[in-house]
């Protein structure tokens, strides 16, 4: 029993971070009582303003007791980027959205990847880095949670303020792992990874995408997704103790108005 609750609490902490990195609301707080966000960053040109519309708002989420990575725009091979160097760091750029299912379509990004991190394995805890991830947030129904989920929720709810989020989807790039490859999140299965690129064939080149949102969920958490309420963009270190860095261009999301 004691080794249960320890398993839990173990798994609280990651539930903690992860929704300091990926929940909703701009209430998170860090363990200090300090708001877990920075103000807005400015990343005009990178986040470009719909056509008549307000220039997206990026907030850059540190983690408590973890080296922040560090984000800056710069113009790199002609491009408007967002250069991140991680130094046995972890931190994530992000932006609350509102999509609800039926808007779904795509989601378009690209970067630049100089290296890849020797020892790091995202399917294990100990090593769970990679130089660049996509993070889509998901709202969904959590009576459907398994035991172990809905205690975890219910405590990061009393830690933070915040539930844990229904289901985070990240676009990764791996070392080893096919292309296709999904993996599971070894704290919680609500987050998982889904390997776009893979090896070291495409290094030190722009590699762009556009996924479709809705096929990827379905094949990583094989059920429809709900409304999509957070993007981010994450370069992390701090569990391989290594040094990363990379560059992204823009992410934009599709919605059905735009492809008709």
């Amino acid at each position: 029993m004691q080794n249960s609750m320890n398993r839990l609490c173990g798994s609280a902490v990651l539930v903690l971070l992860v929704l300091l990195q990926l929940g909703g609301c701009s209430a998170l707080r860090s363990a200090a009582g300090d708001p877990a966000a920075e103000p807005a960053i400015v990343t005009t040109p990178w986040a470009q303003a719909p056509a008549g519309g307000a220039a997206p708002v990026w907030r850059h989420y540190k983690l408590p007791g973890k080296q922040p990575s560090r984000f800056s725009y710069m113009r790199h091979d002609g491009r408007n980027t967002m250069a991140v160097n991680s130094e046995s760091s972890a931190s994530m750029l992000r932006q609350a959205v509102r999509m609800e299912p039926a808007e779904l379509t795509s989601v378009r990004f690209s970067w630049q990847v100089p290296e890849l991190m020797a020892q790091a394995d995202m399917a294990l805890r100990e090593t769970d880095d990679s130089p660049v991830r996509i993070v889509l947030i998901f709202e969904g129904d959590r009576s459907k949670f398994s035991t172990k989920n809905a205690m975890l929720s219910e405590l990061a709810h009393t830690l933070t303020g915040e539930e844990l989020p229904y289901a985070t989807l990240m676009y990764v790039w791996c070392n080893t792992r096919p292309v296709g490859s999904v993996i599971v999140n070894p704290r919680t299965d609500r987050v998982r990874k889904l390997v776009v690129e893979s090896g070291i064939g495409k290094l030190k080149q722009w590699v762009d995408y556009e996924r479709n949102i809705r096929a990827d969920y379905q094949a990583a958490f094989g059920e429809e997704p709900g409304a999509l309420v957070g993007i981010g963009i994450m370069s992390d270190s701090d569990n391989t103790r290594s040094t990363t860095k990379a560059w992204y261009g823009p992410v934009t999301l599709g919605t059905v108005a735009q492809s008709r």
